[in-house]
């Protein structure tokens, strides 16, 4: 299946991914794990090796491979590290809004930067209240001559406290097409981070609280025209969001294979290796078997979206596959280990607690069920992968 999705240059793209993960990401795990806090100069050091411009043109100093060498990059960084493969997935949601929203300037200041990994990309929609109701926010912004005062609260922002330029939707009139999206960077007066909790997993990576506070932004860091947030704010979600999310949990899942298939070779029962037992050999089964499964689901969908082909039910599709299977997955596997996974010294235990994580962001299961079943109505309402389909094809680079 691999070598029907993917070309010889993503093998080699997966072989260095994998390599400065290794090397550069597994040694600092037990570091991150006993910090609970977000782990700064890992996150600016894999910034730095230019993947978050998979995406962005060669024009604007990116890769320029597409969505599927995109899925491999978060993949193999999620495989060590589900903190640092989430990193790296919320810094592409900041990418999208500018791909696909931004003005020619806007394009010629940031992207470049942004591949070069000299500055990292969020994007603020959720908020307390609200949640994932995205036309219930209450965050303003309001114009003022040649710029606009923004005031309120964002919270679950990825790479909330490592973020360089904020892309922050708000309300600027009622109804749907009262939302408004900006560009606002870390630095200006009255823009704040709030403090960072513990979180059960992730460890090593931010999704905190930002905060405005008569905060003045330039009307040239408006993404789009006044109305168009509701419309930056999905399909990024759609187009990015589910995809990467999908990544990351695929790349968990692949750990969880491997560290409980190590697991049963080194353990004996009955003079035997574990992986004899008829009831762990079923378990197994079970793991090989949805992984294979999640991994087609996966490929599939951006590979769709790199041909620049309505996709929106099998990003859809991906997210909910790879979610639910990695979590079903990680309860297996701290079957299989039984006490043995209770204990920090093994990790898969934290492969359970990032697996969890993915379940709520671009949509719960529930969500993309409910969408879904829409599909299967002839209900939907159109896909984001058609409406940008030329923005999103893949060029001819892999």
């Amino acid at each position: 299946m691999d070598g029907y999705f993917a070309s010889r240059l993503h093998h080699q793209l997966r072989d260095h991914v994998r390599d400065f993960a290794e090397r550069e990401v597994r040694p600092r795990i037990p570091a991150m794990e006993a910090a609970r806090s977000v782990h700064r100069d890992l996150s600016r050091l894999i910034a730095r090796q230019g993947w978050l411009g998979a995406t962005i043109s060669k024009e604007h100093g990116g890769m320029g491979v597409g969505h599927l060498a995109k899925t491999i990059i978060i993949e193999e960084l999620s495989r060590v590290s589900g903190a640092m493969g989430a990193m790296i997935q919320a810094s592409q949601l900041g990418v999208a809004k500018i791909v696909h929203f931004g003005s020619d300037q806007q394009k010629k200041t940031w992207l470049p930067s942004i591949a070069a990994g000299e500055c990292l990309p969020t994007i603020a929609v959720t908020e307390p209240e609200s949640g994932g109701h995205v036309l219930g926010m209450r965050a303003t912004a309001v114009r003022d001559g040649d710029d606009y005062i923004l005031n309120g609260r964002k919270v679950f922002v990825g790479n909330s406290h490592v973020g360089d330029l904020h892309g922050v939707v708000v309300r600027t009139a009622p109804g749907s097409k009262g939302l408004t999206a900006f560009l606002v960077e870390s630095d200006r007066p009255g823009f704040g981070v709030g403090e960072q909790r513990p979180t059960m997993g992730l460890h090593g990576f931010s999704f905190g609280e930002l905060h405005f506070h008569n905060c003045r932004v330039p009307a040239p860091n408006r993404l789009g025209e006044e109305g168009d947030g509701l419309s930056v704010a999905y399909s990024s979600s759609v187009l990015y969001g589910r995809a990467n999310l999908t990544a990351v949990s695929l790349g968990i899942h692949q750990a969880i294979l491997e560290e409980t298939t190590r697991f049963c070779a080194e353990r004996h029962r009955y003079g035997k290796p574990l992986h004899e037992l008829p009831s762990i050999k079923l378990k197994l089964g079970k793991l090989q078997s949805r992984l294979m499964t999640a991994r087609l689901a996966a490929y599939h969908a951006v590979h769709l979206l790199d041909q620049g082909l309505p996709c929106d039910a099998e990003l859809m599709n991906a997210k909910l596959v790879n979610v639910e299977s990695a979590i079903d997955s990680a309860r297996n596997a701290m079957e299989i280990h039984a006490a043995a996974g209770l204990f920090t010294d093994r990790p898969i235990e934290r492969y359970l607690r990032d697996a969890l994580h993915m379940f709520a962001p671009a949509g719960t299961s529930d969500i993309q069920l409910l969408r879904l079943a829409e599909v299967a109505l002839g209900t939907e309402k159109g896909q984001w992968s058609q409406r940008l389909a030329d923005e999103v094809r893949l060029e001819p680079a892999l």
